[in-house]
């Protein structure tokens, strides 16, 4: 969203995951509802190929983390194990 520091991605995986525009627009103090409704209503006039730019997107990331994971095994290694122990605390 122009101006807002708010990706248009940001909004679309809210609405996927059922979220209101108004619970969307609390998210995110500096969009307007208005915004929120047209950025909804341009990615439903425009879904197909918004969802194949998300898809590439989600691959993309995930063959950056793949990569880093690769480069920094040692690193991602104990992040995991604290990971791990921080949800059995829980």
């Amino acid at each position: 969203m122009a101006g807002t520091r708010v990706s248009l991605d940001s909004i679309v995986y809210g609405f996927v995951r059922g979220e209101s525009p108004e619970t969307i627009r609390g998210n995110f103090s500096t969009l307007t509802l208005e915004q929120v409704y047209g950025a909804i209503t341009y990615y439903l006039g425009h879904r197909a190929e918004i969802d194949a730019y998300l898809k590439q997107s989600q691959a993309e990331w995930a063959e950056q983390v793949r990569r880093e994971r690769e480069a920094h095994p040692d690193w991602y290694k104990r992040m995991d194990e604290i990971r791990s122990l921080s949800l059995a605390r829980r």
